[in-house]
């Protein structure tokens, strides 16, 4: 893409990244449909007290059992699954491509932060989404899915709850882990400093614990806090990637 292209050869640019996007999103995606066993085996191995977080805590052994409710709904749900899994896979090939596409117009400098930006953005997401998968889900899972009001009343949860919690989670905290990432931005922009977010961190651990108390439906104090700690984490990492 020359710099005296048209609008029109720009747009068919832009259309020729888009369309190599959705093909790696849909062949990984297609992939992860056909390796159903192993993708499900990971996405339901929290649901259990063989699942590596529980045997460091030494949990007691538990399982929650799952059920399906719809006639469509396993099928369906192992396409949104295999979707996000193709999604998250194929991410640093989209975000290559649209780097491609926007680097032509910008200069050395603004090349070398984009890479940082872009490269940076997508490791604090995967790290988000492994924090949550490894450590939150989890916590969450085993609370909810074995609380009883009495023993008489038995959990009986649905496969889309469970997954669907699973997905919305795992983006959430992805979300979440960019703050780092923005911060820095908005440091380069000269819209907050150092000494401001230092100034304002008791109002930031406040919000903190509101995010952590939404992120996670359970409601015990330790829970909230093994949410929480690692957010408070990003903002101090934060403080410290903000220009003074």
């Amino acid at each position: 893409m020359s710099g005296e292209a048209s609008f029109w050869d720009h747009l068919d640019e832009l259309r020729t990244r888009i369309l190599y996007c959705l093909a790696a999103i849909a062949v990984v995606a297609v992939a992860a449909f056909a390796l159903k066993e192993p993708l499900f085996d990971i996405v339901l191995a929290p649901r259990s007290s063989d699942f590596v977080l529980y045997r460091l805590m030494g949990i007691e052994p538990f399982s929650v059992g799952l059920m399906n409710t719809g006639l469509t709904e396993q099928f369906m749900i192992h396409l949104k699954v295999a979707f996000y899994a193709g999604l998250l896979v194929a991410l640093p090939f989209v975000l290559y491509e649209i780097f491609r596409f926007v680097s032509p117009a910008l200069y050395e400098r603004e090349r070398r932060y984009a890479v940082q930006i872009v490269g940076s953005a997508y490791v604090m997401f995967v790290l988000g989404t492994l924090l949550n998968y490894f450590l939150i889900f989890p916590l969450t899972v085993k609370f909810l899915g074995t609380y009883q009001v009495s023993p008489d009343v038995a959990n009986m949860l649905t496969l889309q709850s469970y997954t669907d919690t699973l997905i919305t989670m795992s983006f959430v905290m992805g979300v979440v882990f960019e703050l780092p990432v923005v911060c820095w931005i908005l440091g380069r922009m000269g819209l907050i400093s150092r000494r401001m977010m230092r100034t304002y961190r008791r109002h930031a651990v406040v919000v903190i614990l509101i995010v952590a108390a939404i992120i996670t439906p359970t409601t015990d104090a330790f829970t909230l806090i093994i949410v929480s700690l690692p957010i408070w984490m990003l903002y101090e990492l934060s403080i410290w990637m903000v220009k003074n």
